[in-house]
């Protein structure tokens, strides 16, 4: 028979407005991968939270080796062998690599003082077993976010846990990085370690799950082998409906240049970058993680400085020194982490989406907070933002919904030109072609897109162009005739570089 190793029964939690677990039945058996698989807002990362002590169920009973457990809050969580690693990275960016390795569990002498010297010698060890080439005094705001996602991974799995639950682990990091990372799990699946496998990556999902349980709208939808499911069957079951294209782009008419970009440079970081994006064509900047692609279409928004370079729109050349100038000239960028650069976690959904648009409800003397919400309850319906209201806090929402609100502050704007950096990211297969659609509505209307996404597939099904970026130069622009992965991997790996001095 069968060990299952962690099992929850007819757990339950409401929050006001919404009820978002009911009568939940989850089983993980041990040694194996599970896979959980959901549109944002299906429930996935509330029962996490409810399994690491975050929240606390309505009703319903988790059961350990089939003994009946109370998870309080995390630290009973990780007592009882629990371990999580986050989709939103919870690091302290002032404190070192070995600091945050060990946060939360320092080791400690009888009088109560840190063992420094054993914490630098079991963080040295991590990271030589791992092959990770960080020092342990380094601090983590010297490393990039994929660093700090293999960070958070290893600081999950040297907890001696018995139960790894992973959101979205490889949101941020490269191929050989993921791969890295499988070979991890399974090191820990032949130790008998289970994991809790969350990704809207369906491809990594079959390729490594035991096991896949669809949720929808807070209900268990199904409970499955891997083996005995296909891809199809498992979207289906997760939105409700079949999608028949993944990827709704249509042929629109392609205009004038609206955005160019000549001769960009900002020393040791990107080299004499060329592109242009014309009127009704979605451009993508595809590249390893490293390559650049973020680091200049930040300083094209006047997020960050360049050193020389001339940005043009609608063929009039233009000076950006800050991203109010990039707004006022209708040219904005969704940014790639959420968390950092996009929401205001405090405030609410309503304020959140006007932020960027607030002179338009501001005259007289006063906001008019009507047409604020009129306007905004208007974008959301275009959006499918799920919210309980207008009043909840962003950070109440899923990660999908709050990435649609971010959206909508942006559509609020009435941009011609959008610079959309991972706008898919940890975002369901669902709200992904949403977004898809929206991006296809906003071309229509004779503006341009420009989609830098780490992933291939989607590049490949939306663009008309795409740019391809190696070591911090443009190694190539691939017409629409010659999209493929390899062709896309040989430019961003430099087998093939053919350097960009002009635009025309």
């Amino acid at each position: 028979m069968e060990e299952i190793k962690m099992r929850v029964s007819g757990v339950e939690k409401s929050f006001p407005g919404v009820k978002a677990l009911s009568n939940i039945e989850f089983s993980v058996r041990k040694g194996t991968v599970h896979a959980l698989c959901g549109e944002n807002g299906a429930g996935k990362s509330t029962l996490m939270k409810i399994i690491m002590g975050l929240y606390q169920a309505d009703k319903g009973q988790i059961y350990i080796d089939e003994k009946p457990v109370s998870i309080k809050n995390p630290i009973q969580a990780r007592e009882m062998g629990i371990s999580m690693i986050a989709q939103e990275l919870n690091y302290v960016p002032e404190l070192s690599v070995a600091e945050n390795l060990f946060l939360g569990r320092l080791p400690v002498n009888k009088f109560g003082k840190v063992n420094w010297k054993k914490v630098k010698k079991d963080a040295a060890q991590f990271l030589a077993d791992e092959k990770l080439p960080y020092k342990p005094e380094q601090k983590l705001k010297e490393l990039t976010v994929s660093d700090i996602q293999m960070l958070e991974i290893i600081k999950a799995i040297t907890n001696n846990a018995e139960i790894v639950i992973m959101d979205e682990p490889t949101s941020s990091i490269s191929e050989k990085e993921v791969k890295q990372l499988f070979d991890k799990i399974a090191e820990l699946k032949a130790k008998g370690v289970s994991i809790i496998y969350i990704s809207h990556k369906m491809e990594e999902v079959f390729q490594i799950a035991d096991d896949i349980t669809v949720l929808r709208d807070g209900t268990v939808v199904s409970t499955d082998r891997a083996e005995d499911l296909d891809l199809d069957t498992v979207i289906s079951r997760m939105v409700g409906r079949q999608l028949s294209n993944v990827y709704p782009k249509e042929d629109v008419k392609i205009g004038e240049k609206a955005l160019e970009v000549k001769n960009f440079s900002q020393e040791g970081i990107f080299e004499d970058i060329n592109f242009y994006a014309r009127k009704g064509e979605i451009v993508g900047f595809a590249g390893l993680v490293g390559a650049g692609r973020t680091e200049t279409m930040r300083a094209v928004f006047g997020l960050d400085p360049h050193s020389k370079g001339q940005v043009f729109i609608d063929g009039k050349e233009v000076q950006i020194k800050n991203p109010q100038d990039s707004i006022k000239k209708k040219l904005i960028m969704l940014s790639e982490s959420r968390r950092d650069d996009g929401i205001v976690p405090v405030r609410s959904v309503a304020e959140n989406a006007t932020l960027a648009s607030l002179e338009k409800y501001i005259y007289g003397g006063y906001t008019h907070k009507g047409k604020e919400l009129e306007d905004v309850t208007s974008m959301f319906e275009k959006m499918n933002v799920k919210t309980p209201s207008l009043d909840t806090e962003i950070s109440k929402l899923s990660g999908g919904n709050q990435q649609k609100v971010l959206l909508a502050r942006w559509m609020l704007c009435d941009p011609e030109v959008m610079i959309l950096d991972e706008p898919t990211r940890g975002i369901d297969i669902g709200a992904k072609f949403e977004i898809y659609k929206l991006m296809t509505e906003i071309v229509k209307e004779d503006k341009a897109v420009i989609m830098v996404s780490s992933e291939l597939p989607e590049l490949i099904g939306m663009c008309d162009r795409i740019y391809v970026m190696c070591q911090g130069r443009i190694s190539g622009c691939i017409n629409k005739e010659e999209f493929s992965q390899e062709t896309i991997m040989k430019h961003a790996t430099g087998l093939i570089d053919q350097r960009l001095e002009g635009v025309e």
